[in-house]
């Protein structure tokens, strides 16, 4: 069981911090090339692991839906493209995955700070999800999803 402690963390209504990374191809990626759709922004702690795997194959297997109801999906991890690139042809994702080596974006997001791992404080990356709405700003924000059925809960949430 993974809990966080409060560090900056956003909340609906706060503006979207803008970042520009690098996609599995090396091509960059800003938040502000979505302005004027939705688009879900989540972070995760490592491609291809088991967890991280299974929660990108749950948007892989509900885009074209989120799309249909015009939501964008970005997916955000420590790892260097190279290594998304590899996870993304595996998978056989279809939506970007960026590399955020530095963790400028996951701490700007609140994404990544001190969090609680098997009963020991840590260091790392605290699975989050986002949707940002078409103005720029945060509509909802979930720190400490589950990586498994956290896509059907957030369908849900949206009614998508």
């Amino acid at each position: 069981m993974t809990s966080v402690t409060e560090n900056s963390r956003l909340a609906a209504g706060d503006a979207a911090p803008d970042f520009t990374l690098p996609d599995a191809d090396g091509n960059e990626v800003s938040l502000s090339d979505y302005r004027g759709r939705k688009v879900v922004v989540y972070f995760y702690p490592a491609a291809s692991t088991p967890g991280c795997t299974k929660q990108a194959c749950d948007f892989r297997d509900n885009l074209a839906d989120l799309n249909g109801a015009g939501i964008d999906v970005l997916g955000i991890s420590p790892d260097k493209p190279a290594k998304l690139a590899k996870f993304r042809d595996t998978e056989q994702l279809t939506f970007p995955l960026l590399s955020d080596p530095e963790k400028t974006t996951l701490t700007a997001w609140g994404a990544f700070g001190e969090k609680k791992m098997y009963g020991k404080t840590v260091q790392g990356v605290i699975r989050s999800t986002f949707l940002v709405d078409e103005d720029g700003r945060i509509e909802v924000a979930q720190y400490n999803v589950r990586a498994t059925g956290h896509v059907a809960k957030l369908r849900r949430d949206l009614s998508v």
